[in-house]
């Protein structure tokens, strides 16, 4: 493959006017056709194969005129002090707000709470019901400002008015993300090359591969139901891998330069090896997210394997617009200087005191591996120990900012009401094979209404044909509460037992219980999804390095990075760790979906360092250094490439920690932490650590598994052998192209 890679380079080299125009041509035609062609997104949410889920559908066909999938809103008040919801004053105001909610774009129905009843017991505190005839996603602003605007009404009037649900939530992506992260990686650039040329390349060809992924994506959806969220991942890890692609050819490029090669030959040897890293790094991360599927839920396949595409773009996109464009650059990546930062090869090795940090570093790790990887390794487990009391859920509303009204309006739900009606139960009795659809939806009424934790089971209601019955349940405790998780599996196991002789059948859902099953389902895949992963890496990590020791080290690598992670999360945001640093204002579950997302995009970068740090490492073993020798100079000559790259990540995600949403922040600081862990601990530390300790034994194979596996010559050996027969067959022609010269 090296060898391939180099042709390609050189190839694209020479013909980088049409090298360049293609890209311009694809990214125009696809922006076009996204233009065009994309069609409106589908945001159903679905889990597949639960009870939750099973009584959406049934409901759906039994309930036609019920918007199952509608929006919905609370809106509580408070009558003001020593008044009461009977006060003429008061209940005109109450009355009035529900007028105008009534009259509002796009609602189905207000229950006023004098008719429903939804008057605390001290008769100061009252709440009405939205329900909308759209769903959160075709919700029109006018019925958001409506919402708001009636809000208004009421504490004009002297009330305490506010309003939860999901229709009190504003559809918007957070934006400026990204140009947040293209100026951190900007800076970490120029710090790293000290060259304005060199640290464009990066940005250019990973904001040139994003460009044309979520173009793509966009084009797709006309052809395809993709949700809205589907492009997040792509462009988070788009963006990520391919500025760190194109900085990992670039370095290698300018190594090649300061060495004496000319342009087009730096080029080639540069695809030919950072590329082939770069190659099975992208296969590597393509398998990760590909890998989502597993889970089984409709909206994170989309996602990864629309991100799996994407990335697949940033790695062609390194391998030909970026030896375009650095046929175009030259040499003015060693110059181009930034005034105040020195122009540097970040692989540089040459005695005058460039790699001294990281030589010694390596050598304090080599002299001592046993004593570093039982450091490390020590640290990182105390690090995961808090993950043992790991608890995964979904947010609502108690988990917004106390400022917020949805979340002032969840505290005077559970004030008034109890914390069970925050988030209540649905109770779907399929009486269609009963002798008495309606004598059996009444014995299931009764049971719940008796049931521990149930505060209290409404009569059934009954849908046309009278064989379908749903009753609402409200629970003693709130959505997000271990009791209401258990709750839910009793109500499920005993009321099917009540049943099962009557020919009927009782599934329990509501939003409360697809919370509680999406929570489990996440739980469930982690190991199947951590056993594809980590299963299909071992074997192209086999390929790329010709070891069982360097792949199964970089799985258990990976596995410690995972554990201390889960372990910081639960410390911070479930125990409370840290929390005026962070400022996170309540504690509680960790999102159900973290764990899975966190494993997909980590793995996928580890991966990237991992093999771009080992590979140089492996690259100067076969050149013929010893054991520690291979170390340290495959270290010298990675390593801060690596920890620029990382940096590059650890900046941007931890930029999301000092936002004001406690679920951007856990997602954020979980991002930050797995890469410095592994980057740092993990690839930069127990990495040299182990390959000091087995010595000459982590490069090998046995030799009937090493006649099977296909030889992909990572590492350049052929590429070397290759270089070394064309040399000696051709005479020397011009100089080498130092600083000076004039080649481009």
């Amino acid at each position: 493959m090296a060898t391939f890679l180099y042709r390609l380079g050189r190839l694209c080299h020479r013909g980088r006017r049409l090298v360049a125009l293609l890209w311009l041509a694809v990214l125009i035609a696809v922006g076009g056709a996204a233009a065009t062609l994309s069609g409106p997104t589908s945001d159903s949410f679905s889990i597949p194969g639960t009870e939750s889920q099973e009584a959406f559908d049934l409901l759906e066909e039994r309930f036609p005129d019920m918007s199952m999938q509608g929006a919905e809103a609370r809106v509580v008040f408070a009558a003001p002090e020593g008044s009461t919801m009977e006060d003429p004053e008061t209940a005109s105001v109450v009355e009035e707000v529900v007028g105008e909610l009534r009259d509002a774009p796009q609602v189905a129905n207000v229950d006023s709470p004098f008719d429903s009843g939804m008057v605390s017991e001290d008769g100061t505190i009252a709440m009405a019901q939205v329900s909308y005839e759209v769903d959160f996603f075709e919700l029109e602003d006018a019925a958001r400002e409506a919402l708001f605007d009636a809000v208004e009404t009421g504490r004009d009037a002297g009330l305490t008015v506010e309003a939860g649900g999901d229709a009190t939530m504003e559809e918007e992506v957070e934006g400026g993300s990204e140009m947040i992260g293209l100026a951190v990686a900007a800076v970490v650039l120029l710090i790293t090359f000290g060259s304005l040329a060199a640290a464009g390349m990066p940005l250019i060809t990973g904001v040139t591969g994003v460009m044309i992924g979520i173009s793509g994506i966009s084009a797709a959806t006309g052809f395809l139901e993709l949700g809205e969220t589907t492009p997040i991942l792509a462009t988070m890890l788009g963006l990520a891998v391919g500025i760190d692609y194109a900085l990992f050819i670039v370095s290698r490029y300018r190594h090649e330069l300061s060495v004496g090669n000319r342009v087009e030959e730096a080029v080639g040897r540069a695809i030919g090896t950072a590329g082939s890293a770069v190659v099975f790094a992208g296969l590597t991360v393509m398998i990760a997210l590909v890998g989502l599927s597993v889970v089984g839920i409709p909206i994170l396949t989309e996602m990864g394997l629309a991100a799996a595409v994407t990335v697949g773009i940033a790695v062609l996109v390194a391998l030909s617009l970026l030896p375009a464009l650095l046929g175009f650059a030259g040499n003015r990546v060693l110059r181009w200087r930034v005034p105040g930062l020195k122009i540097s090869d970040p692989e540089a090795d040459n005695g005058n005191g460039k790699g001294t940090l990281s030589k010694r570093y390596v050598g304090m790790i080599t002299r001592r591996p046993l004593t570093v990887l039982v450091i490390a390794v020590a640290a990182l487990g105390a690090l995961a120990l808090p993950a043992l009391d790991l608890r995964l859920g979904l947010p609502d509303d108690g988990d917004q900012p106390p400022e917020t009204t949805q979340r002032q309006a969840y505290d005077l739900t559970a004030e008034g009401f109890g914390p069970g009606f925050n988030g209540p139960l649905l109770v779907v009795v399929d009486g269609a094979q009963s002798s008495d659809p309606q004598a059996t939806a009444e014995q299931v009424s009764g049971s719940l209404a008796e049931m521990d934790g149930v505060a209290r089971a409404a009569p059934p209601q009954f849908n046309q044909a009278g064989d379908t019955a749903i009753i609402n349940v409200i629970p003693t405790t709130g959505p997000s509460s271990q009791e209401t998780e258990d709750l839910v599996e009793t109500m499920r196991s005993e009321l099917t037992t009540l049943v099962e002789n009557d020919s009927a059948s009782v599934a329990v859902t509501g939003n409360t219980a697809i919370m509680i099953d999406f929570s489990d389902t996440m739980g469930d895949a982690m190991l199947p999804y951590l056993m594809v992963v980590v299963g299909l890496s071992l074997i192209l990590l086999m390929l790329v390095f010709r070891s069982i020791v360097v792949p199964v080290k970089a799985a258990a690598g990976f596995l410690l990075t995972m554990a201390a992670t889960f372990g910081a999360i639960v410390a911070v945001f479930q125990w409370g760790w840290l929390s005026d640093v962070f400022g996170i204002d309540q504690t509680g579950p960790i999102i159900s979906m973290l764990p899975i997302f966190i494993i997909g995009v980590v793995f996928g970068l580890a991966m990237d360092y991992e093999v771009f740090l080992v590979t140089r490492m492996r690259e100067e073993y076969v050149r013929g250094h010893q054991r520690n020798a291979a170390i340290t100079v495959g270290f010298q000559h990675g390593s801060r490439v690596v920890a620029a790259a990382a940096l590059i990540m650890i900046s941007v995600f931890f930029g999301f920690v000092l936002g004001d949403d406690d679920i951007i922040t856990q997602v954020g600081l979980a991002l930050a932490a797995a890469i410095a862990f592994d980057a740092f601990v993990v690839r930069m530390t127990i990495v040299p650590a182990v390959l000091a300790l087995v010595g000459d034994r982590a490069w090998w194979l046995p030799r009937w598994l090493d006649r099977v596996l296909p030889n992909v010559d990572v590492e350049g050996t052929k590429l070397a052998r290759y270089l070394a027969a064309r040399d000696s067959q051709e005479p020397a022609t011009a100089e080498p192209a130092g600083v000076g010269s004039r080649e481009h």
